[in-house]
C-alpha cells in the first residue's frame, strides 16, 4: 500500500518541487494537487488521503486554520517560506515542518517520520534513515544521487554527479552535463536550486548554478566550468567568495 499524498500550495513552483521529490521515492503516490484550502477540502471528502503537504500562508484560508477545521485530518507535513510559523505547526501536532526552499535530504527525513508512524507502510519500500535500503535506493549515495526532469514528454534521469552547470533561459533551464547533450526543461532555476544539494552546488548568478567540484578556475568576476566562463552576479559575490574562500 502506498502513502497517498495530497499537495496543497498556492505557488505552482512549490507544488512542482514536492511532486518531483515524491516521484523519486518508492511508496509515495500523489492523489491530488490543490492551490487553495477550499479545493483541498472537497478532495478530502471524495478520496482517501494519508498525508498532506500543506502550505501555511495561503489566500482566504491559511493552512493552520484549514487543519483546525478538519475533524479527522490525515498526517500533515507543513511547508512554508516563513520560519515564524513553525510553533503554530507543532502546536497542531503535525509530523514535520519544512522551510522553503526545501532540500531533498530534508524532505526525505520528513517522509521517514511518517513511515515510523506507519510500520505497515514502512515495509512497502521506505527505509529508516539510519538503515541502508535493500535493492531499492531511497536515500541516494552522494555518487548515485539523481533527479528526474520532464522533457520531450518523458521523465529524464540526470545524475547530480554529472551536472556541470545549470543556466536559466527565461521560462526554461538548460542543464549541461558531462556525458550528454544539454537538457532543456520548462522549469524555474529557483526550483532546481532547491532540488540540488547545497553542499555540492553554488548559485553564482541569477542565471547560473554550478557544480562546485567542476570549477576549474575563477576570478572575482567569473567562474570557469568545462571551458566556459560564467559571470558571478553582484548579489552573489559574497556567497561565492565564502564558498570558494576567495577575495571578491
Amino acid at each position: 500500500m502506498n502513502v497517498r499524498c495530497l499537495l496543497i500550495d498556492d505557488e505552482p513552483h512549490a507544488v512542482e518541487i514536492i511532486e518531483s521529490y515524491i516521484e523519486l521515492v518508492d511508496g509515495l503516490e500523489i492523489v491530488g494537487k490543490c492551490h487553495n484550502a477550499v479545493q483541498a477540502f472537497s478532495l478530502l471528502q471524495s478520496m482517501p488521503v494519508d498525508l498532506l503537504f500543506l502550505d501555511i500562508k495561503m489566500p482566504k484560508l491559511s493552512g493552520t486554520d484549514f487543519l483546525r477545521s478538519l475533524r479527522n485530518p490525515p498526517k500533515v507535513i507543513f511547508t512554508t517560506a516563513y520560519r515564524e510559523y513553525a510553533l503554530d505547526g507543532f502546536d497542531l501536532d503535525v509530523v514535520d515542518y519544512l522551510l522553503k526552499p526545501i532540500p531533498f535530504e530534508r524532505f526525505l527525513r520528513a517522509v521517514s517520520k511518517v513511515m515510523r508512524l506507519e510500520p505497515q507502510i514502512m515495509a512497502n519500500g521506505i527505509s529508516e534513515p539510519d538503515q541502508p535500503p535493500v535493492e531499492k535506493e531511497l536515500v541516494p549515495s552522494e555518487r548515485d544521487a539523481f533527479l528526474y526532469f520532464r522533457a520531450d514528454r518523458k521523465m529524464v534521469k540526470v545524475y547530480t554527479k554529472d551536472i556541470l552547470y545549470v543556466e536559466s533561459l527565461k521560462d526554461y533551464i538548460k542543464i549541461i552535463t558531462t556525458n550528454a547533450k544539454p537538457l532543456v526543461v520548462k522549469q524555474a532555476i529557483s526550483s532546481v536550486e532547491a532540488m540540488l544539494p547545497g553542499r555540492d552546488f553554488l548559485r553564482i548568478h541569477r542565471s547560473f548554478i554550478v557544480a562546485i567540484d567542476k570549477i576549474s578556475a575563477w576570478s572575482p568576476s567569473h567562474i570557469e566550468v568545462a571551458g566556459q566562463e560564467l559571470p558571478i552576479g553582484r548579489l552573489h559575490q559574497k556567497d561565492v567568495g565564502r564558498a570558494l574562500k576567495m577575495e571578491v
